[in-house]
């Protein structure tokens, strides 16, 4: 259109907006539009909406496509157009009833070349790797684009160093940059996905589930028709391989315990309907009305709460966002925002080829905090902060020389940003930062209990195999934790709070934290903990609020003597955050 980007056109995704009062064609993801849609839910602003790559099905798509069926019937002015795939169409269609189909013809397609060999691909991105280096060397020049699953491409930049190394001395990086157009397609025909569903395995929806996946006919075309006529797509996989026709729908095994705070938002706006594709699992619905009730985020006639209204401002999961609001009162907002953004962010630990490893370890060994892995990461934070406001400092040559990643630190910043304006908007208070004080590092334990009571985990037998209350399991702690090292080895902490369990990735919990009995006692609330299953591990919290003071357990592990003197009159206390 030959205009100036932000000016007719713009965007606005997630952090960032680039439009003015002179925008007319905007760019969007659908992340983006429905949180739009909680204070505009029949989208008054918009004159047409194009949902593109609606074969995706991701959760917002779906949850779009459902609400605007609605808003269609008070708008009928207003014109949809969804984009898709010819194999996800006849779906769309039998939905959307008597509507216009138009099927665009693409160009001519590109030429295919499948993998040949009968036993399959065992390690996908080694071989789609070698493959881009292969094309590299012996195809005319052309970008290359590969497809590869979300949890492999951490291992990428290791890889390459190490392929470069041994297979391609030559190369040179910046060769990757041509003005041709050509361009070679590799994929694979597996994806990652992360599961939650529990009616897809026998646990609760607090484990997730790494699996992997055949990709569809759907994604398969689509990636197919980026190669243009004059491109290539090589495929690791044979052609006679077969692939299911659509995607699975990222809403039957998603956590849909935000969809469901986003939905009860919508019936106070106005859209008490949404019509979906494929119907959430009713177990996994009624484990989120449970969840968002268990953080009183529903009334006693099951809405939204005023709390429950206040966590479905943030743009945050509803037990991060309860942990917010839990830090205004106990005076640790500052605190617990840069936990909520550095978790919500990429990882912002880099993993180096092996022989950098160990070096890396002892980087990030400076940041660990001894009362657990949630204060490790503000000390990461506080550090990246003074090398970017200090002007002596290269914060690149700063991030590089600890292993840390820039991008994470920076998605990081910008994500606390907003939670902080969101906090201003709702005139909610704002503390000052007084991380380092005993106090201090207490109310934070206490904000994160509030939100996160549900996950909670006691070492059985001393030796670091941790009973997860909530689902009877156990798991280890991930070793890239501060508890993994060997300072700590020795001395684990009896109970502590985890913030994620992946059952596929060597059945661990990820970024822990020490707490005690008596805190876990004081911050959960009463109708949880009696709904906990049996466990010796509940009999000696129930032993603590009977008596003040734990039982000896069964097990090797003994049980620790409270944390402070204080703690025997805190034990009957409740969790007020309510």
């Amino acid at each position: 259109m030959d205009v100036n980007i932000g000016s007719e056109v713009g965007y606005s995704i997630p952090l960032q907006t680039c439009c003015s009062p002179d925008t007319v064609l905007r760019y969007c993801t659908d992340d983006v539009l429905l949180r739009e849609m909680m204070s505009d839910p029949l989208l008054e602003q918009c004159g047409v909406v194009v949902i593109d790559q609606a074969q995706e099905r991701t959760v917002s798509t779906d949850l779009l496509l459902g609400l605007l069926k609605d808003v269609l019937l008070t708008r009928p002015e207003l014109r949809l157009v969804i984009l898709s795939t010819p194999h996800s169409a006849e779906k769309l269609l039998r939905r959307c009833g008597s509507v216009p189909q138009i099927c665009l013809e693409g160009p001519r397609p590109c030429e295919v070349v499948y993998g040949s060999g009968r036993g399959g691909v065992k390690d996908y991105l080694c071989s789609a790797l070698r493959l881009a280096l292969e094309i590299h060397q012996n195809q005319k020049h052309g970008d290359i684009v590969t497809f590869l699953a979300t949890e492999q491409v951490r291992d990428i930049s290791t890889l390459i160093g190490e392929l470069v190394l041994n297979f391609c001395n030559c190369l040179h990086f910046s060769d990757f940059i041509f003005l041709s157009f050509i361009m070679y397609i590799c994929k694979c025909c597996q994806t990652i996905n992360h599961i939650q569903n529990p009616k897809t395995f026998l646990f609760t929806k607090y484990m997730c589930v790494l699996c992997r996946f055949m990709i569809s006919k759907s994604q398969a075309e689509s990636r197919k028709q980026l190669a243009g006529p004059t491109g290539k797509c090589f495929c690791l996989y044979q052609e006679d391989t077969p692939l299911p026709a659509e995607n699975i729908p990222h809403i039957l095994d998603s956590d849909i315990t935000s969809t469901v705070l986003f939905l009860k938002r919508m019936e106070i706006a106005g859209l008490s309907h949404c019509d979906f594709i494929d119907r959430p699992d009713p177990e996994g619905l009624m484990q989120a009305l449970e969840e968002l009730d268990y953080l009183a985020a529903l009334d006693d006639d099951g809405n939204l709460s005023e709390i429950g209204i206040i966590m479905s401002e943030f743009p945050l999961e509803p037990q991060m966002a309860k942990t917010l609001l839990a830090s205004c009162e106990f005076d640790c907002v500052s605190e617990v925002l840069t936990i909520a953004a550095m978790l919500t962010a990429p990882s912002s630990f880099v993993t180096p080829p092996v022989e950098l490893r160990q070096k890396a370890l002892l980087c990030h060994k400076r940041f660990q905090h001894a009362e657990g892995d949630h204060f490790t990461l503000i000390n990461i934070f506080n550090a990246y902060k003074y090398a970017m406001e200090g002007s002596y400092f290269n914060v690149e040559r700063w991030c590089e020389d600890h292993f840390l990643s820039l991008s994470a630190l920076q998605t990081a910043d910008a994500i606390r940003s907003e939670l902080t304006e969101i906090l201003k908007r709702l005139e909610l208070p704002v503390s000052l930062p007084a991380f380092g004080s005993k106090s201090n590092s207490l109310n934070i334990k206490h904000a994160l209990l509030a939100g996160f009571f549900m996950q909670v985990a006691r070492d059985i037998d001393g030796s670091g195999n941790y009973f997860m209350l909530t689902h009877k399991h156990v798991a280890q702690i991930h070793p890239l934790s501060g508890y993994r090292t060997e300072m700590h080895k020795k001395n684990l902490p009896e109970w502590v709070l985890y913030h994620e369990h992946t059952l596929s990735e060597n059945n661990c919990i990820r970024t822990v934290s020490q707490i005690s009995a008596h805190e876990f006692i004081q911050m959960a609330p009463q109708y949880f903990f009696y709904n906990l299953a049996p466990s010796e591990s509940k009999d000696i919290l129930q032993h603590i609020i009977n008596h003040g003071s734990a039982a000896p357990s069964k097990g090797k592990r003994k049980s620790q003597p409270p944390s402070s003197p204080a703690s025997e009159e805190l034990s009957h206390e409740r969790c007020t955050i309510q």
